[in-house]
């Protein structure tokens, strides 16, 4: 790799001038362009040091309390009584926001599924108990049985997409690898047949994105995708009402005690948040390690040199790459936090991606080293009621894929800066270019 292929986001010097010559009050780090170009840093480090508990007047989003450091993160996180997810887990447009989308031609209802807010309830927007009960219907897909049952398949399908990949010739890792194998994990999770797997990846995207991302260009185009996406999820409901499969979370949904009688909103819901779940977080953290580990030559030294550092590297890349960015809660009463009121009905969201770089928790946080003492201290898989029910599954596909990389390849080289997605929220690739020189 030369030494320009990976640098520092050009934007980031100059961003953090203009960060530190404005009043702290006016700070707005909740931009879609600042993540796309990887800019957000110098936001989060200010915050961080002098207003750790920010108020963001309604600008884009919604009005909104920024929590950024690591603690203040925990103590909303492990307090569902006080900071419900009833309103929503990520930042909702303003109001002004929605005037102009509805100027120009959005249908405001359905949300995933049509316009930009509203629509289907997924368990992780639920308090207990109903939360409580949803989720437990679907974790023993992602148990620990189970996943050693699907370990060998997993295996499998990943030693299949290396061994498929050109050698020589410059290919998209997001693309060839990261989106291959989690649609075919999340497929089989799903029991879907596999040739349509990457209809997950599409419509997966097309929930997080609006119109002019770069994946749908219209809200009419939006809404067809989604049409198709809830057709083709509710056919399969029917069909697995009838005919269950065992340990596939849709026969789950349709036979769980607490589910089985959902009205087709709340199941779609909870697709929604399983597809999302299941394929952006992981995909976008399996590019991350190729990334980091090209950005910080000297791990990638250290992880062909001792492999057993493996599942260590794993816990580093989902802590520095932080696939989700935020989550958000709503204040059901009054409450203090850094010092600040927050009120009754305040929405407030936790910077996980900010958390995960606190240094008065984490010892030198920017850095990605992949033999932490604690690599599993980080904030991506969320604490109490809400934490990833899917975490040891996304930990196994990573450490999976790079222990079948390290068998093939001296060396994945990064030929240029990612492109990202254009999202607060999920925090991942559209396309990492990259060329493997030749095969052990």
């Amino acid at each position: 790799m030369s030494e320009s292929a990976i640098s520092d986001a050009p934007a980031v010097k100059t961003v953090r001038d203009e960060v530190y010559s404005q009043p702290i009050e006016t700070l707005n780090v909740a931009k879609s362009s600042l993540f796309a170009a990887d800019a957000m840093w110098p936001y989060f480090e200010r915050l961080r040091a002098e207003d750790p508990v920010h108020w963001t007047p309604a600008t884009d989003f919604e009005p909104h309390w920024d929590v950024t450091r690591y603690d203040d993160i925990m103590a909303v996180d492990t307090n569902h009584e006080v900071f419900s997810s009833e309103g929503g887990i990520s930042l909702g447009p303003s109001e002004e926001m929605i005037a102009k989308l509805v100027a120009s031609g959005a249908q405001m209802t359905g949300g995933p599924f049509g316009g930009p807010t509203g629509g289907p309830t997924m368990f992780i927007a639920m308090d207990p108990p109903r939360h409580d009960e949803q989720r437990k219907t679907v974790s023993p897909a992602v148990a620990p049985h189970n996943l050693t049952i699907m370990e060998p398949l997993i295996r499998e399908r990943a030693g299949a997409i290396l061994d498929s990949l050109p050698i020589g010739e410059p290919f998209d890792w997001v693309d060839k690898v990261s989106m291959e194998l989690t649609a075919m994990t999340l497929a089989t999770l799903f029991g879907m047949p596999q040739e349509d797997r990457r209809k997950l990846t599409r419509w997966s995207d097309t929930v997080m994105s609006r119109p002019g991302d770069g994946v749908v260009e219209t809200w009419e185009e939006k809404r067809a995708e989604m049409s198709a996406y809830a057709g083709y999820f509710l056919n399969l409901w029917a069909e697995r009402k009838l005919n269950p499969i065992d340990g596939d979370m849709v026969s789950m949904l349709a036979h769980g005690e607490a589910t089985k009688d959902m009205n087709q909103f709340e199941y779609l819901g909870n697709i929604i948040l399983l597809t999302i779940g299941g394929n952006d977080t992981t995909r976008n953290t399996i590019s991350g390690s190729i990334y980091a580990l090209n950005k910080f030559p000297d791990q990638y030294d250290k992880l062909r040199a001792n492999p057993d550092l493996v599942p260590s590297m794993v816990s580093e890349t989902i802590r520095w790459q932080t696939p989700l960015a935020h989550m958000k809660r709503t204040a059901t009463q009054d409450y203090e936090l850094g010092g600040k009121t927050i009120r009754k009905g305040d929405s407030v969201v936790m910077w996980y991606v900010s958390g995960n770089r606190d240094d008065t928790v984490i010892d030198r946080p920017n850095d990605f080293i992949i033999d932490r003492p604690r690599p599993r201290q980080h904030l991506s898989f969320g604490f109490g009621i809400h934490r990833c029910v899917g975490n040891r599954l996304a930990e196994l596909q990573l450490k999976i894929i790079w222990e079948e990389i390290l068998k093939r390849f001296p060396d994945i080289q990064v030929l240029e800066e990612p492109q990202r997605v254009p999202s607060t929220f999920v925090k991942g690739y559209k396309s990492l270019q990259v060329i493997i020189p030749r095969r052990l």
